[in-house]
C-alpha cells in the first residue's frame, strides 16, 4: 500500500511540473448522495477484507444508512483541490463503550480533506486520492476522525463535475466509531468562469525625450534641482520622508511632519502615542478613549475604574477592586455548603441542611453587598441528561430556600453543572459521594 501511495504522489508531481499553465479549479458547491456503513467496516476490523469481499455483502444497500451532504470545493494547483464537506444522516451511531441507542439520531460530519488527482480538470475523466481530517457530532458525543480514500471526477461541461467518491473513516477519538462513505454527486462553480483574455499592449511611439541630467522625469528646463533626483510635484528637488517638505527645507528629512513644525512630526510630550495638539493631558501617559490622560481610578485604590467592579469604594486587585470579604465569613459559608444533603435522586432539601442555610441567609441578610453563586454537582451514575437537571433542580432548590428566608433573588445565582469536575474518583462510593455537592461562592460585586 506505501508503494502505491508513493508511486501516486511522485506521478502527481511530475505531470504538475509538466502542466503549470493548466486551468485550476475554481471555488465550486457540490450536492452529494451518500450511504453510511458501519456492518461492513466493523466486519473488516474483526475479519479482514479478503474475507469481507467473499462475502459479497459489502455493496448491499439494505446494511447503510443514506445521507445528503454539501461541500465546498477550490482547486489549489492543476492536480490538487481542496474540499470542505458537510453530510448528516440518521443513524443508530454505534458509539464505542456506551450502551446501544437502538433509536435513529442525526450523526453530523464535517471532513476537511486535499484531493489529489492523477490528471488535470482538462481531460474527462480523473481519479483522484482523498486525505484529511474530520469532526463527527452525534446526540451529545462529539469525536474526530481521518477520512480517506478514492475517488473518480468526471468532466462534464462549463466547470461542471460528477464526482464519485469511497472512504474509509478511522476514528481518533472514544467516542468515534470506524464506518465506509460512499458518496456521488455534482459540483459546479460558485459564480461566472472567469476567461483569461490576453492583453494586446500598443507599440509605444518613439519620441525623442527632452534632456533630464538627473533622469527624475523632471526635464531640466522645469527642475528646480536639476542634478538631483526629485519629485515633479516639488519641481524636481527631493523629499526623503515624503511629507511634502523638500529636504532642503526639511528640519527631519527622515521623518514625515508638517509644515508648521518645519518638517518634524508633531511632538508626543509624554510618549503615550497621542500627539500633542489631541493630547488633554500632555506631560501624563495615557489612552485616547480618555483624550490622553489615564483611566480614571475614583476610589484611589490603584485600581482603575474600567477594571474596578466597585469604583466608588477601595478595595483589593484580587476582588476585582472591591473590598476583600473577611475569612471567616468565606469559611462559614464553605462549611455550610458540605453540610447541604438532598433526598437520594431527588432536589428535596433534607431538613439536617436547614440549620446551615439558615446561617448563610443571616450572612447575606446582614451584608447587603453581597452575592451569591450557587453550583450543582452529581456524580457520573445515570444518564448525563438526567445528572444535568438534578444538578440544576438542587442548585435551585438551595436559592429557593434562602429566598423563602429574606433573600433578594437578584442576589442569587444558581447554576447545574451535572458530571462535570468531579473531585474526587467516581470510581469508589466515597468519591461518588464526594462528587454530588452543592458549592457556594459569595462575592461583593
Amino acid at each position: 500500500m506505501k508503494k502505491i501511495l508513493l508511486s501516486f504522489f511522485v506521478l502527481v508531481s511530475l505531470t504538475n511540473t509538466y502542466a503549470q499553465n493548466e486551468y485550476k479549479k475554481p471555488a465550486s458547491l457540490g450536492v452529494h448522495f451518500f450511504y453510511n456503513d458501519f456492518t461492513t467496516a466493523s466486519e473488516i476490523r474483526t475479519t479482514s477484507m479478503v474475507d469481507v469481499l467473499k462475502a459479497d455483502n459489502w455493496y448491499r444497500t439494505s446494511r447503510m444508512s443514506p445521507g445528503l451532504a454539501l461541500s465546498y470545493i477550490q482547486g489549489l494547483s492543476n492536480h490538487a483541490d481542496f474540499a470542505a464537506t458537510l453530510s448528516g444522516s440518521f443513524v443508530d451511531y454505534p458509539v464505542p463503550n456506551k450502551p446501544a441507542f437502538f433509536t435513529k439520531d442525526l450523526l453530523l460530519e464535517l471532513a476537511v480533506t486535499a484531493n489529489l488527482k492523477l490528471t488535470s480538470d482538462k481531460y474527462a475523466v480523473s481519479p483522484f486520492l482523498t486525505l484529511g481530517a474530520g469532526a463527527s457530532k452525534y446526540k451529545g458525543y462529539y469525536g474526530a476522525f481521518v477520512p480517506a480514500g478514492l475517488g473518480l471526477q468526471f468532466n462534464l461541461w462549463d466547470e461542471a463535475y460528477l464526482l464519485i467518491n469511497s472512504q474509509y473513516r478511522i476514528p481518533i477519538t472514544e467516542n468515534g466509531a470506524y464506518h465506509l462513505y460512499h458518496s456521488f454527486g455534482v459540483a459546479g462553480p460558485l459564480g461566472p468562469v472567469k476567461k483569461k483574455v490576453k492583453k494586446v499592449t500598443p507599440p509605444i511611439p518613439v519620441v525623442e525625450a527632452p534632456k533630464d541630467r538627473d533622469g527624475d522625469g523632471v526635464i531640466d528646463a522645469d527642475d528646480s534641482c536639476p542634478d538631483v533626483k526629485g519629485l515633479a510635484s516639488l519641481k524636481g528637488c527631493p523629499d526623503t520622508d515624503g511629507d511634502g517638505i523638500t529636504d532642503a527645507s526639511d528640519k527631519c528629512p527622515n521623518v514625515s511632519g508638517l509644515a508648521k513644525y518645519e518638517g518634524c512630526p508633531i511632538p508626543d510630550t509624554d510618549n503615550d502615542g497621542i500627539n500633542d495638539e489631541t493630547d488633554k493631558c500632555i506631560s501624563v501617559a495615557g489612552v485616547a478613549r480618555y483624550g490622553g490622560c489615564p483611566v480614571p481610578d475614583t476610589d484611589n485604590d490603584g485600581i482603575n475604574d474600567e477594571e474596578d467592579k466597585c469604583p466608588s469604594e477601595a478595595g483589593i486587585a484580587a476582588n476585582y477592586g472591591c473590598p476583600e470579604i473577611a475569612k471567616t465569613t468565606v469559611e462559614k459559608i464553605n462549611v455550610a455548603a458540605q453540610n447541604i444533603f438532598f433526598a437520594t435522586g431527588s432536589a428535596k432539601l433534607l431538613p439536617k441542611s436547614f440549620k446551615s442555610l439558615n446561617e448563610v441567609a443571616k450572612i447575606l441578610k446582614d451584608n447587603p453587598s453581597y452575592n451569591l453563586d450557587i453550583d450543582g454537582y452529581t456524580d457520573n451514575t445515570g444518564t448525563v441528561e438526567k445528572n444535568q437537571v438534578l444538578s440544576e433542580n438542587r442548585a435551585k432548590s438551595v436559592a429557593d430556600y434562602l429566598k423563602s428566608k429574606g433573600v433578594e433573588e437578584s442576589r442569587l445565582t444558581a447554576e447545574g453543572h451535572g458530571i462535570e469536575s468531579p473531585v474526587a474518583d467516581n470510581k469508589t462510593a466515597a468519591g461518588r459521594a464526594k462528587n454530588r455537592r452543592v458549592e457556594l461562592g459569595v462575592k461583593n460585586y
